[in-house]
């Protein structure tokens, strides 16, 4: 479970270029995926060998000033209750503004570590100007330069000191997370589970809810329940806002070992329900799809089959995973999802032995070896399974760097097509041999 760190302040103080300079060392290789729409306030980001994950809280708000000021206090606070550590940052050139002051306010009544960062100090006389800051009352302050990165290291220093151990899950029940956009039917699906009354929904406010687990042991199956606490029906937090439904999937998403995604028939696998999925798939999740409230979509027009494969064209190229019906009001195959759900599991910790997979693999590579490139011919000799948490398989080679991504993607299908790896997002490295 890695702590996860926001990044707030009024636009245009240079958080997308800051934010970006973090996660760009590891973004690159997370990504080699083409043509995927991401989430560009989300990354991944380590320092001195700790990692967490970094929220860009830029960037979504549209309009006029006033507009401004309620969705900054709104980002901020959501920042305030769902992430460990938050940087706040200001601009030097423009001093000290009243959006700055408004957000200072916020962040004085926490009592989670504030960073605050002073951006586009170059020179001596900027640093000279930055002492007016110490007014926002938020004590010792950072500068950096996001441009050319100078100063960030004093900064995540001091950040990853104070950031939570990344906690070891001591019980080996698998983690299921529940996701999905806001009235999809999560809370519902959950009830439907573990029997309304259970599931005692209650609002204290500012009591920090941190994913809570509820274990689950019906019909011989026995796993946790990551709930994503969307129990937080703050008024002031308008739920149907895409950052908000991200930022809190993020959470869940890192805590668990398969992602329930539920998404509502009626409204399809939109924008938000695609960011949901490249978040799990990109933390190597295992994912299962519930299209939850199919009694409500009218058959006429639409098959289960159309259905499919429209969402399966959008989760390209990652196809490989199961998508069930149901309706959690009619309690239609809901425990034919956990029965999947567990499935997933068991295929997201399956390890194949190295002599099967030689066996398997090596003939299938010899009918088609990778295409020469530039006249070098690539000769794939054996390969392994990583002892990694999810399936990654390294195929030892001459000439690692000729093997283009298509090929990759042949071999990752390969593999699937020989061992059951539904619903699990797969690695295929080349090393050399």
């Amino acid at each position: 479970m890695g702590a996860i760190v926001a990044i707030v302040g009024r636009p245009n103080v240079g958080k997308s270029t800051f934010f970006n300079r973090l996660i760009q060392r590891r973004e690159a290789i997370v990504d080699a995926v083409s043509g995927v729409t991401r989430d560009r306030h989300y990354g991944k980001s380590d320092w001195n060998g700790k990692e967490f994950s970094l929220i860009d809280t830029g960037g979504y708000v549209i309009g006029s000033d006033d507009i401004f000021e309620k969705e900054i206090d709104k980002q901020v606070e959501l920042a305030i209750d769902e992430a460990d550590a938050i940087i706040f940052m200001v601009d030097v050139e423009s001093g000290v503004t009243g959006m700055d002051e408004d957000v200072a306010k916020l962040l004085r009544r926490v009592d989670k570590p504030v960073f605050l960062a002073i951006n586009k100090v170059d020179n001596a006389q900027r640093e000279a100007d930055a002492v007016e800051f110490y007014a926002l009352g938020l004590g010792d302050y950072y500068t950096i330069s996001s441009i050319n990165g100078s100063g960030s290291g004093e900064l995540l220093d001091a950040l990853v000191k104070v950031l939570p151990e990344a906690q070891e899950q001591d019980d080996e029940l698998p983690r299921f997370a529940v996701v999905g956009r806001p009235n999809a039917g999560k809370s519902s699906f959950i009830n439907a589970l573990i029997g309304e009354d259970r599931y005692i929904v209650t609002d204290i406010a500012g009591t920090t809810r941190d994913s809570i687990d509820t274990k689950y042991n019906r019909f011989g199956f026995e796993f946790n329940l990551v709930d994503t606490a969307g129990i937080r029906r703050k008024a002031k937090v308008k739920e149907d806002l895409e950052f908000y439904s991200v930022m809190r999937s993020v959470r869940a998403i890192e805590h668990c070992d398969v992602c329930i995604l539920l998404l509502d028939a009626t409204r399809g696998f939109d924008g938000q329900v695609q960011n949901i999925f490249w978040l799990a798939q990109r933390n190597n999740k295992g994912i299962v799809i519930l299209v939850n409230k199919w009694d409500l979509v009218e058959k006429e027009t639409n098959s289960v089959r159309d259905y499919e494969k429209r969402i399966r064209e959008v989760m390209e190229p990652f196809v490989d995973v199961p998508i069930l019906f149901i309706s959690v009001l009619n309690k239609q195959r809901i425990f034919k999802a956990i029965e999947t759900a567990v499935e997933v599991y068991k295929n997201r910790s399956k390890k194949i032995v190295t002599r099967k997979l030689n066996d398997i693999m090596l003939p299938i590579i010899e009918n088609r070896p990778p295409p020469a490139y530039k006249g070098k011919f690539v000769k794939i000799k054996f390969c392994t399974q990583l002892p990694t948490p999810y399936p990654q398989f390294a195929f030892f080679c001459n000439l690692p760097q000729y093997v283009r991504e298509p090929y990759k993607r042949f071999l990752e299908n390969k593999l699937r097509e020989n061992f059951d790896f539904t619903g699990v997002p797969m690695t295929v490295f080349m090393r050399k041999k």
